[in-house]
């Protein structure tokens, strides 16, 4: 599915990834996980195609990224911070989006799935941070694409909102697609993901599951693991 082999990239002098070589196979829910500024953000958006590297390769559905841009509309993607255009209404926005990438009917079914209902005449401007982003889920899974990727999806949900955005995922990874997940809530990761990746200062410390991550790291729970890199490469 993604496929990344000696990718690197620096910011000015700023390395932010050295060496990233990892493979993603078809179908699962994987989490890359890692401290801030450990290059999550910037291999994400290398996938995506909006941050060129400085050296590597990247295929995505078996095509060389380089040469073609079509492979995104294989994705769909969640970003972190969704900045919508303050005036559109919400039923405008997810009208203006179908235009581009094509009719689906999916829409009316996550309108009702996160309870938008009430909201779709209401400017995006107004919206609180809580229903930007679950109309920010709306537009990432209205459409039926073998990759998602979805950057810090929970920020802002409220309990049921957790719960059916889990479901969903769920729902998407039983379809037989993968699903690339980034996120700081450890035991939303623990319950979701089949394998982890964790990065740190550029490069892969860990690439399994977290069970495997906590024999290796002889933890009893996935927080300690996780701490138990980060005090073993800091130490």
């Amino acid at each position: 599915m993604v496929s990344i082999q000696n990718l690197h990239k620096k910011f000015n002098k700023n390395v932010v990834l050295s060496g990233v070589d990892l493979n993603i196979s078809d179908g699962g829910i994987f989490a890359v996980l890692g401290p801030n500024g450990s290059g999550k953000t910037t291999l994400i958006k290398s996938i995506l195609g909006m941050v060129i590297p400085n050296e590597g390769e990247i295929t995505v559905l078996g095509e060389n990224i380089k040469k073609n841009s079509d492979y995104r509309r294989q994705i769909d993607y969640l970003p972190q911070i969704a900045n919508f255009p303050s005036n559109l209404k919400v039923k405008e926005l997810i009208r203006m989006i179908k235009d581009l990438r094509g009719n689906t009917d999916e829409d009316q079914y996550l309108i009702e799935l996160f309870k938008l209902e009430p909201f779709l005449d209401k400017k995006l401007g107004n919206l609180s941070g809580g229903t930007k982003q679950k109309v920010n889920i709306v537009l990432t899974f209205m459409f039926n694409s073998p990759l998602i990727i979805l950057d810090e999806p929970t920020t802002g949900l409220d309990p049921i909102s957790l719960i059916r955005l889990k479901e969903l995922i769920q729902k998407e990874k039983a379809k037989g697609k993968t699903i690339l997940i980034t996120s700081h809530i450890m035991s939303f990761v623990e319950e979701m993901s089949d394998e982890i990746v964790f990065l740190l200062e550029g490069k892969i410390y860990f690439k399994g599951t977290i069970s495997a991550l906590k024999t290796k790291t002889n933890q009893p729970d996935f927080e300690h693991a996780i701490a138990s890199i980060l005090i073993d490469n800091h130490a």
